[in-house]
């Protein structure tokens, strides 16, 4: 089994003020030459948005992109007819950018801060119409056992959103003491594990809030709780960029 630790605070930074950006990978004015990618896993941006900002109208393609919201409430419009979904936790947004598409986000919220991740995947399949989608996930599907949040078009699972890449993004919530086997869908994968709270072991390697290890040349791995912790897996093909 080979991993990689990517510790939360080695993550790139950027302070704009009404935005507080983590990136776990190369992005915008922060470049690592060794935190590009891992495998398809392109991005992995951990931002806190002040009330009533957000990011204007701005375009992408060839991308998939899955956000997240921890807490607050996000606000989503584009150029496909959708205009100011709600985003809010507990539900998962999934964008295959394609051949094209504008878009804006904001914090829906005068008051409060918004908390989310965003995650962009590089797509198996180039210039694809684009389209949006959401949906919500009961926090008590991820108690001690995997929530599975997305999949590829080609996956048979019907609960998850989809997006043209053969990955899956899972949580999971664990109680101090639990332990949980991950089988990856196949042994040319890797699962990049970030513990959105809490504390974990993996081949006895520890994570802290934050904290994140990249999985990989293994069919299975171990993660033991320290104490009660939220995970987010992204599983995804090993790339070569």
């Amino acid at each position: 089994m080979k991993t990689i630790i990517h510790k939360a605070e080695d993550r790139g930074f950027a302070n704009h003020g009404w935005l507080q950006a983590n990136h776990s990978f190369s992005f915008a004015g922060w470049y690592n030459p060794e935190k590009v990618h891992f495998g398809a896993l392109r991005v992995l941006n951990d931002d806190i948005i002040a009330p009533k900002m957000g990011f204007g109208t701005h375009p992408h393609d060839n991308m998939e992109i899955i956000t997240i919201p921890l807490k607050g409430v996000l606000k989503h419009r584009d150029n496909m007819g959708d205009k100011w979904i709600p985003v809010v936790p507990g539900e998962v947004q999934v964008m295959s950018a394609g051949t094209g598409v504008q878009h804006s986000e904001i914090n829906g919220s005068t008051d409060e801060y918004l908390s989310l991740f965003q995650i962009w995947i590089i797509p198996e399949e180039r210039s694809v119409k684009p389209r949006y989608d959401q949906k919500t996930f009961d926090a008590e599907g991820r108690n001690g056992k995997l929530q599975t949040l997305v999949t590829s078009f080609k996956d048979k699972d019907e609960t998850s959103l989809k997006i043209h890449q053969d990955a899956k993004i899972s949580r999971i919530d664990l109680k101090g003491g639990e332990s949980f086997t991950y089988d990856l869908k196949s042994e040319a994968h890797g699962v990049y594990v970030m513990t959105i709270s809490g504390g974990v072991s993996i081949s006895d390697i520890n994570l802290k809030s934050r904290d994140a290890l990249g999985v990989s040349e293994t069919s299975d791995f171990e993660i033991n709780a320290d104490e009660d912790s939220e995970l987010l897996l992204i599983e995804v093909p090993m790339l070569t960029l």
